[in-house]
């Protein structure tokens, strides 16, 4: 079966910058990526789209375009158009045509490209309306009953939503691959929140990580550099390296929702120390993964 990739680009978020990097000092993580006034940095949400024959698989949605002004700016979503269903139109794909749309977890940077753009009081809706929607379990039963800590990370209705569209499917503890499909695995974490759910495609010796809030970008691909939005930050580093093994062991690469400029890259370890991002891309569009 012919698989093909493609890189997305969502719209864009600009959020504070210590926030992302946790415990890593200003005057490290300045080195880095560049900031606004305010301390923000721009970060992409970017989806990648699997076309395994004629079935296409979309793996996230990025924040959208649902937010109200308000809330816009006060997450600071960038531009006034849904950017990922431009982003499709440029590879001549419609929205219709999506068989299912993979959710890593429901936090509303990941989760919001599923609603249509907002209007002027107009509840929230689904776009995507043939595309059965996947989320894992203990990812769906967070998004349901989230903790204080990250109540505002998920999108009020979002879950009762699905639920009512029917075209809901929550994988079960542990299960492992889509249907009928062995190309997609799915690899769980819960260092970010709980049922983190990967999507890790395989065609013979060739294997692409999608990474989600894990490894958000390639500034993240150092084991000590984590977010202050994750649950527990230990766990995300030992997760981490837990799967690096296996990357290393496997030649994986790793596709990055948030990397400004990278979509995905494989790594090293440096020195035998230091996890490194290398054969970085900038983007791929219907690249051939396998024939």
């Amino acid at each position: 079966m012919e698989i093909k990739i493609s890189s997305l680009l969502g719209n864009q978020q600009s959020l504070d910058g210590g926030s992302m990097f946790g415990n890593v000092p200003k005057a490290l993580w300045s080195r880095w990526v560049d900031e606004d006034q305010q301390g923000r940095i721009t970060l992409a949400t970017r989806a990648m789209l699997v076309e395994l024959g004629n079935t296409k698989i979309l793996c996230e949605t990025g924040i959208g375009n649902f937010f109200a002004p308000d809330m816009k700016k006060r997450f600071g979503v960038i531009s006034d158009r849904h950017e990922l269903l431009h982003s499709l139109e440029e590879i001549s794909v419609h929205p219709d045509e999506i068989d299912y749309v993979i959710l890593s977890h429901l936090h509303f940077d990941h989760a919001g490209g599923l609603l249509n753009s907002f209007q002027e009081g107009q509840p929230i809706s689904l776009g995507f309306k043939n595309a059965v929607i996947v989320v894992g379990h203990e990812a769906f039963e967070r998004s349901k009953n989230p903790h204080m800590r990250d109540r505002a990370s998920f999108i009020p209705g979002l879950s009762e939503l699905l639920v009512s569209s029917g075209r809901l499917k929550v994988l079960t503890p542990n299960e492992k691959h889509l249907g009928k499909f062995s190309q997609i695995e799915f690899v769980y974490t819960n260092g970010h929140t709980p049922g983190h759910t990967h999507v890790l495609l395989s065609s013979g010796s060739r294997k692409i990580f999608f990474a989600g809030d894990l490894v958000p970008g390639t500034a993240w691909v150092h084991l000590p550099v984590t977010m202050g939005y994750d649950r527990y930050a230990e766990q995300v580093i030992n997760e981490k390296q837990n799967i690096y093994q296996r990357a290393l062991d496997e030649n994986w690469e790793f596709f990055y929702t948030h990397d400004l400029k990278y979509c995905s890259s494989k790594i090293e370890l440096k020195d035998q120390k230091k996890f490194v991002p290398i054969h970085e891309k900038i983007a791929m569009t219907r690249e051939l993964f396998s024939a």
